[in-house]
């Protein structure tokens, strides 16, 4: 039986640490990670954590009033980070310490950088790099390369927790897999973003 309760699923996720705590109605997607001491609470409403996601130490998650909130696929919460009734579209980065308050959406291949404060309501459209405190669009970049990277490094790092190697970004081989990885997603985001791609 899960150490979590009946409302918790884990569908297939990388890695989950001995340290996280999910309380209530969770949805953990495949190949997602958790990382330490990462907090994730649905008292009401729903946390959706998307595919290959990830939830880095530290990182609080929690549902608004009547709000639910969704991580999209292959987007980062970076350490400390705190999400509260927001949705995050796929491919974004959340930077350290950032704070993405109710009702916030925030579109694809977004970058919402460290410490930045995004107070309730704030809607951010895709491919936006988002600063500040209260947190602003600064500038328009899509960042599904460095997002997506960032994402599977994490999902590399996940399945090495999970046989209790820590050095997974270390060596050659490692070099070796980052080159093929950035690779790979720089044709994908050629073929999905063509007039992008072009810049």
């Amino acid at each position: 039986m899960s150490r979590f309760g009946p409302e918790v699923v884990l569908d297939r996720p990388a890695w989950v640490h001995p340290t996280v705590q999910l309380h209530g109605k969770i949805r953990i997607g495949e190949g997602a990670s958790l990382w330490v001491n990462a907090v994730i609470r649905a008292e009401c409403n729903e946390v959706i954590v998307g595919p290959y996601a990830n939830v880095q130490d530290f990182a609080m998650v929690h549902v608004g009033y009547g709000i639910d909130t969704r991580i999209g696929a292959h987007t980062s919460l970076a350490h400390h980070c705190t999400v509260h009734g927001a949705t995050i579209g796929e491919n974004c980065m959340i930077g350290i310490g950032a704070v993405v308050m109710d009702g916030c959406e925030i579109g694809d291949n977004s970058i919402v950088g460290a410490g930045a404060l995004l107070t309730e309501g704030t809607v951010v459209p895709p491919d936006s790099v988002v600063v500040g405190s209260p947190g602003k669009v600064r500038r328009t970049r899509n960042a599904f390369v460095e997002n997506r990277l960032n994402a599977m490094l994490y999902y590399r790092n996940g399945l090495a927790y999970a046989e209790g190697c820590h050095r997974a970004w270390h060596g050659p081989e490692y070099e070796a897999w980052v080159a093929a990885e950035r690779e790979r997603i720089e044709r994908e985001f050629a073929a999905r973003y063509p007039a992008d791609s072009e810049c």
